[in-house]
């Protein structure tokens, strides 16, 4: 526990103190008529820590009714049984700063403040009426900063209870807390949540188009030509079809084979007719040719011995050119010969039933071909199914997912609310407000007797004031000062655990300020 204690303060040209000194005990009272400066003296330690009034708004301390030269305020406090003196001041319109009398820069004194204690958890300790100042999101927050949350064990425990006096040994986890008790492992629910809301949405988005794609097939696999019961026996006979067809080639091949040896004789022989009448030409040329008996250059005679040189020449020509031709006709008659041994084969019959065969096949494969067909779009649409349900699981489990987290945060705000509410004697606390759609948004009202703090009398205000920062005092550790004003309208205030500071107007009396002990009147 932290505790802090104002154990004195001093004021020079403080509104309406010229020169004021005050020690503070464990109750003080403050008593006087009205315009004694009994809240100004209240106002002292949170003008000179903040440069606030009690409720954190703006003050300005320079008096009204009297001339100065400057503002002064120190308030001596001890924490933890360490005394710190701080001070603030207005000097020539400027304001001032010391730590234990020494002159400090701004940011400096902030700093030493900020690490003294929060500014809302201590002026709402101080004054018990500021925390109903705050905003109502920084109330909460500022209530459960303190108050220690509900383990995730304890909510998924209590979504699964069964009955009031089920032990929580003997829970069993439902679904939902079965689920997130396993994901929560590596993720926060809020990462969780994102996750699947996202998830949802594209998967919403995602099934739409599955169901699309997968009617799309259907329709296509209606389309087309419906297939045989007995694909297996247009199989077969495709098959046979083609084995005949197979057949049918092997003997036209061979047959072609055949014909083909018996084209390239009959293309050679032609060749060799036309070369042998060539050679006949070519011998009946020289065998034509004159002996002449006189030189063809100067036409001399030519004598004996001569004109039988040249009879022997013609003779060696024609010899030679016989013999040529001969030899063309040996080997035509050699060709003639092999050409004799070779029937030609006709294969139009062949021909003929291999084209009806394929005609026929032609069938048998396209009623084959649309069976593949139909078999691939049936796989298409297996495995489209199969996406879509895929695809509608992960969207159901985001959902359940999404439902579960609801679950979780509905029974954790009753177990925080109850937690809450359980720390109040006479305060009723509400941290959540239902929408109209069934999800609680963060709230927070107060109300005692059933009424809100805002219409409550001052004496239930002081009350109600004083039993919230006695909770806040409690849960945060810290035990500070409290100062309660105007407790002329409050019968009795109960002495706390905390410093205790209490204004009271008397009517016609001098401003006094005194340490009392126990309860004050």
């Amino acid at each position: 526990m932290a505790v802090i204690k104002i154990i004195s303060l001093r004021a020079h040209n403080f509104k309406a103190h010229r020169d004021l000194s005050v020690n503070f005990g464990e109750v003080t009272q403050i008593t006087g008529d009205n315009a004694q400066g009994k809240s100004t003296i209240l106002e002292i330690p949170s003008w000179t820590l903040y440069g606030t009034d009690t409720m954190g708004g703006k003050l300005d301390p320079t008096p009204t009714n009297y001339s100065f030269d400057h503002v002064n305020a120190e308030t001596l406090l001890d924490i933890d049984g360490k005394q710190v003196l701080l001070g603030r001041g207005i000097e020539k319109g400027k304001a001032t700063y010391y730590v234990n009398e020494v002159p400090s820069k701004y940011g400096d004194f902030d700093e030493i403040v900020k690490s003294l204690f929060d500014k809302d958890l201590f002026l709402s300790l101080y004054n018990p009426s500021y925390f109903f100042t705050l905003h109502k999101d920084n109330q909460r927050d500022l209530l459960l900063r303190y108050v220690t949350p509900v383990s995730n064990k304890e909510v998924f425990s209590e979504m699964s209870r069964a009955s009031p006096e089920q032990k929580i040994k003997d829970i069993a986890l439902n679904p939902q807390a079965a689920k997130l008790s396993e994901l929560v492992k590596k993720h926060t629910l809020p990462e969780l949540e994102r996750f699947h809301k996202k998830n949802k949405n594209d998967k919403d988005t995602a099934y739409k188009r599955a169901q699309g794609r997968t009617e799309a097939l259907v329709d296509q696999l209606q389309k087309l030509p419906a297939t045989l019961e007995d694909i297996e026996a247009v199989k077969a006979e495709d098959a046979a079809l083609l084995e005949q067809i197979q057949v049918l080639e092997v003997q036209t091949d061979l047959a072609g084979e055949t014909n083909r040896k018996r084209t390239v004789l009959e293309s050679t022989i032609q060749s060799l007719q036309r070369q042998i009448a060539q050679a006949k030409d070519n011998y009946m040329k020289v065998y034509n040719e004159p002996i002449e008996d006189t030189c063809p250059a100067c036409k001399r005679l030519l004598d004996t011995e001569s004109v039988e040189a040249v009879t022997k020449d013609k003779e060696r020509r024609k010899e030679e050119l016989r013999a040529a031709h001969q030899k063309l006709i040996n080997e035509r008659k050699e060709l003639e010969t092999k050409r004799a041994e070779i029937e030609p084969v006709d294969i139009s019959e062949q021909i003929a039933r291999i084209r009806e065969l394929e005609r026929h096949r032609d069938q048998t494969a396209d009623i084959i071909a649309a069976h593949n067909s139909r078999r691939g779009m049936q796989a298409d649409i297996d495995k489209a199914r199969a996406d879509e349900a895929d695809t509608l699981a992960s969207r159901n489990d985001s959902i359940f997912v999404l439902d579960a987290i609801k679950a979780f945060e509905a029974k954790e705000a009753e177990l925080q609310a109850a937690k809450v509410q359980g720390l109040f004697s006479t305060l009723s606390i509400s941290l959540f407000k239902e929408q109209k759609n069934g999800e609680r948004k963060p709230d927070f009202v107060i109300e005692k007797d059933n009424k809100p703090y805002p219409i409550l009398s001052l004496s239930e205000s002081v009350r109600a004031g004083l039993e919230l920062r006695e909770v806040l005092s409690e849960q945060s550790g810290v035990i500070s000062p409290s100062a309660v004003d105007n407790t002329e309208s409050t019968f009795k205030i109960k002495k706390s655990s905390s410093q205790l500071i209490l204004v009271k107007a008397v009517e016609d009396a001098p401003l006094e300020i005194k340490q009392i002990g126990g309860d004050a009147e």
